[in-house]
């Protein structure tokens, strides 16, 4: 009798060995981060509880706490505009705050656009969708630099034009009208076009933050990579899979366990998935091979 493989699900080693909870407990963090973050900004406009008055891009927390934007008071400032005093104390505000945690951590716990990625990217492996696109991670620091470019030449923030997260923000208050198409374009190209497409390849916010956080002490590393069984859970799951492979895989070359490559974006979701709990969050400023079991 001719026996047939039956492929594990993603994670399923994980969920055996650390329960469903376990195997999802950064997931499920991310998620109250990004939900808890969107509720704050609709509390006030929805329900007229102004705990946060603004939006991602510029936000007033209880009357005392300002917060800018980096990469949208950049492109104000090339484009001729000069922040406030309070727009320019929360521009020092955030940009510190993400140089210490690392930039991409706005993609993966704060920005909301990172749900409708992720839920293109769980239908496009429920449908079984194969290959990608030619489009170079590079790409969108094209992206990045002609935002800037073209806010200088026009006099305006010009990213906020097609900005979907401004675009979903202003839709969940006032109703999305057009602004629905470039949300289900950004979900539709992830399922159909290239997995991960629009934070992986095309995104300057992803770009701009990882430069930002580049020198961040805080990082995923692979202490214990000698345990790994090569199941390859992880890099199914990470939204930049390119950027395990020299921690885990670089002890031949003396190369240490961290993953300090920027466009790491601390999901955790590498760390979810192990049964094997080779990945953990670790506080480090070098990346000495030592370090790893």
């Amino acid at each position: 009798m001719s026996q047939i493989a039956t492929k594990k699900r993603i994670g399923a080693e994980a969920v055996e060995e650390k329960g469903w909870l376990g195997a999802h407990k950064w997931l499920l963090l991310r998620r109250i981060s990004q939900l808890s973050i969107l509720a704050l900004f609709l509390l006030g406009p929805l329900a007229g509880i102004w705990i946060v008055k603004g939006n991602l891009n510029y936000s007033y927390t209880l009357g005392v706490l300002p917060l800018t934007d980096p990469y949208v008071a950049l492109q104000s400032l090339v484009a001729g505009h000069v922040p406030e005093t309070l727009g320019l104390v929360g521009f020092a505000i955030v940009l510190l705050f993400y140089f210490l945690v690392g930039g991409r951590v706005y993609c993966s716990w704060v920005c909301p656009i990172n749900m409708v990625t992720d839920a293109a990217g769980w239908l496009r492996d429920r449908l079984g969708i194969k290959g990608a696109s030619s489009l170079s991670a590079k790409t969108r620091y094209w992206i990045l630099g002609m935002t800037f470019i073209g806010s200088a030449v026009t006099g305006m923030v010009l990213w906020e034009l097609i900005n979907p997260v401004s675009m979903l923000h202003r839709g969940l208050i006032f109703g999305m009208g057009w602004g629905w198409l470039i949300i289900l374009a950004v979900f539709l190209f992830d399922v159909f076009g290239s997995q991960r497409a629009w934070c992986g390849h095309l995104c300057p916010v992803g770009a701009f933050y990882g430069l930002l956080g580049k020198a961040s002490p805080i990082h995923v590393s692979a202490d214990k990579r000698s345990a790994c069984n090569d199941c390859m859970d992880c890099f199914a799951v990470c939204p930049e899979p390119q950027v395990i492979t020299p921690a885990l895989r670089g002890a031949a070359k003396q190369v240490g366990p961290l993953i300090n490559d920027v466009d790491c974006s601390k999901c955790g979701r590498c760390i979810d998935v192990c049964g094997k709990d080779v990945f953990h969050f670790r506080i480090a400023l070098a990346n000495r091979p030592e370090d790893a079991a």
